[in-house]
């Protein structure tokens, strides 16, 4: 429905007949389709890693030229050095906000010893306070999950983690039963292997560690076959560096969220795809590149 209004929008705002399209069918039906017909030259595609791979696959065996942004698994690093209240503050917006159901929301909350106790404090605090209802009403602060499936999805990563020793430090039930609402779960003592550490929920899911040192925190952001965003907090220009060079990632925020924006490059490493959503980089992914050389006659 949303997609339907954004056209409606187009139309409305005086966007030529056949610019834009909006096709309905069965997914792999309608790729199957474009990708290999002579007049599509360029795929855009944002979803998960796994339709990503085969749309890829699908466009290399007819030489078409792709932009791939996938799947994410975000960590948010705070170290000791960092302004705690800020950090909470952002991580707790950034990783709620459309009910954790965006790409770059951070998802493995890798916090440094000396502040542990008072970051989770805070943020169990602060995750508490969100109110959760319709987005139509102004006092909501997150909204629903898309569908029943997410809802399935979001307690089978609880059940899980649960199961394997976590501590469930607020929430991880579903909210009544009419709508697809999901309370904002904070999770700790969550182990390496739960699904929850190895596959992107995408939902208000947040697993928080702890780590004692940088080489150890650079090692678990860099566990996953993810590389899409990565979250640091610290006040450390030594260390803001260090990880702008040591992070495995296609975007890096650093105290703050600025990722979003449409003049910046948008785009992930490894299984999180490549090319650019955004910026000049967005751009040149549609033009071709021509050498022309004349001699003067």
């Amino acid at each position: 429905a949303s997609c339907m209004e954004l056209f409606r929008a187009y139309v409305d705002g005086g966007v030529p007949a056949g610019v834009v399209n909006l096709v309905f069918g069965v997914p792999h039906e309608v790729s199957e389709y474009l990708i290999p017909h002579p007049v599509i030259r360029k795929i855009s595609f944002t979803g998960s890693t796994v339709v990503g791979k085969h749309l890829a696959a699908l466009a290399g065996a007819h030489m078409k030229r792709v932009t791939m942004e996938l799947g994410g698994h975000a960590p948010a690093i705070v170290f000791d050095d960092a302004d705690i209240k800020s950090a909470v503050s952002i991580l707790a917006a950034n990783k709620f906000r459309n009910a954790g159901q965006v790409c770059v929301a951070p998802t493995r909350f890798l916090v440094q010893d000396g502040v542990y106790n008072e970051f989770l404090t805070q943020f169990v605090e602060t995750v508490r306070a969100i109110k959760v209802g319709p987005g139509i009403d102004p006092e909501s602060k997150m909204g629903a999950l898309v569908s029943q499936r997410r809802i399935d999805a979001m307690e089978g990563f609880v059940a899980d983690a649960a199961q394997r020793g976590a501590t469930i430090e607020t929430g991880g039930k579903r909210i009544g039963n009419e709508g697809f609402f999901f309370e904002p779960t904070v999770l700790t003592n969550v182990p390496k292997d739960a699904r929850i550490l190895n596959e992107e929920p995408f939902g208000p899911l947040a697993p928080v560690a702890r780590f004692s040192s940088y080489e150890e925190v650079v090692t678990e952001a860099n566990r996953l076959p993810y590389g899409l965003a990565a979250y640091a907090y610290t006040r450390s220009a030594k260390t803001a560096a260090a990880l702008s060079q040591d992070v495995e990632s296609g975007m890096l925020s650093i105290n703050h969220h600025g990722l979003s924006l449409p003049e910046v490059p948008f785009g992930g490493l490894k299984d999180s795809g490549y090319g650019s959503e955004g910026g000049l980089e967005a751009i040149e992914a549609y033009l071709n590149t021509k050498f022309v050389t004349q001699a003067k006659v």
